[in-house]
């Protein structure tokens, strides 16, 4: 009978044992599903970094993008702003001067002032050259009347020395 009780505790320890070696073996499985879990949850989190990198990426490569794009923007509202700059000067100058009507009416009326200008520089011209004509004329009166004036006191001073010697001669 001495044996039994020994069995008895023997087979409690064993049992004790056992039941120690499954809570031990369920820890076991429990730290391994754990660690499982974590592995699949740290796999997950690097597709998820992965992602959120790619996705940075490509928002960065969009933000160099938008940066290329409003360059040409800035340059292209440039040239405008120069351009709209050269044309408020060039109105500025246009305004100074009169329009294509008014400046067709002036040209109309310089043209009528140069004919009639014209015409009284021909009358004038004329005028001048008749003058020179009566002038010549004039000229070669007194000429010839010198002339005449002259052969006149040639006769008179031959007719007095013909008289006067005629004179002495009586």
């Amino acid at each position: 009978m001495v044996t039994e009780p020994e069995t008895i505790a023997e087979s409690t320890s064993w049992y004790t044992q056992y039941q120690r070696m499954l809570a031990t073996l369920s820890q076991c499985e429990f730290s391994m599903g754990k660690t499982l879990l974590v592995y699949d949850m740290n796999l997950r989190e690097m597709e998820n970094y992965e992602k959120i990198y790619t996705d940075i990426e490509n928002s960065i490569a969009a933000a160099h993008e938008k940066i290329a794009e409003c360059k040409k923007q800035i340059l292209q509202a440039k040239r405008i702003r120069k351009n709209r700059q050269e044309y408020d000067a060039l109105a500025k100058v246009i305004q100074n001067h009169p329009d294509r009507h008014e400046t067709l009416k002036q040209l109309d009326a310089l043209g009528k002032e140069l004919q009639h200008l014209s015409h009284i520089k021909d009358s004038v011209e004329d005028k001048l050259e008749l003058r020179r004509k009566q002038f010549h004329v004039l000229l070669s009166t007194i000429h010839e009347l010198q002339q005449t004036l002259e052969s006149d006191e040639k006769c008179a001073e031959e007719s007095q020395e013909v008289h006067m010697e005629t004179e002495s001669k009586e």
